[in-house]
């Protein structure tokens, strides 16, 4: 699948991720119930104040390797020993087979959510991500 320049190989996860990228920008909780997928047409809301506004994924190489990236911009890889690094992204921006991500990082102890914003971003060829795995809707604060 990778260096694949077909458009039309990316599209099953494209087009996903395309749903997520305008329910993050449209975010508003609804009390409609169907299949907790990661195209599911709302962003779930919990039983907190606040309404979720990302649906965080994991992507996973065709080796079956989730991919990983550094959580700060200085860091220039997840083998620098001194990098912290995360595989939970949210969707920033999709054009075609192009998908902008931002880094999400582990939430300090004690925090309502599980996620924090970084200013971490790249961007990935979807022709080179074999799966997507959707986790809980939440909100992330400074999005």
């Amino acid at each position: 699948m990778c260096n694949n320049s077909d458009i039309e190989s990316c599209r099953c996860i494209a087009e996903i991720l395309g749903v997520i990228n305008v329910l993050q920008q449209n975010a508003t909780c609804t009390s409609d119930t169907c299949l907790d997928t990661c195209d599911r047409g709302f962003l779930g809301c919990g039983v907190t104040s606040l309404s979720c506004n990302t649906r965080p994924v994991m992507l996973y190489l065709n080796n079956g390797t989730p991919l990983s990236m550094p959580t700060t911009k200085d860091a220039t890889s997840c083998g620098d020993p001194e990098a912290t690094c995360s595989s939970v992204f949210r969707v920033e921006k999709l054009d075609g087979c192009c998908c902008t991500f931002r880094v999400l990082a582990a939430s300090q102890e004690g925090s309502e959510f599980p996620y924090e914003a970084t200013n971490s971003f790249f961007t990935v060829n979807l022709n080179c991500v074999c799966s997507l795995r959707c986790l809980s809707d939440t909100h992330v604060a400074g999005i």
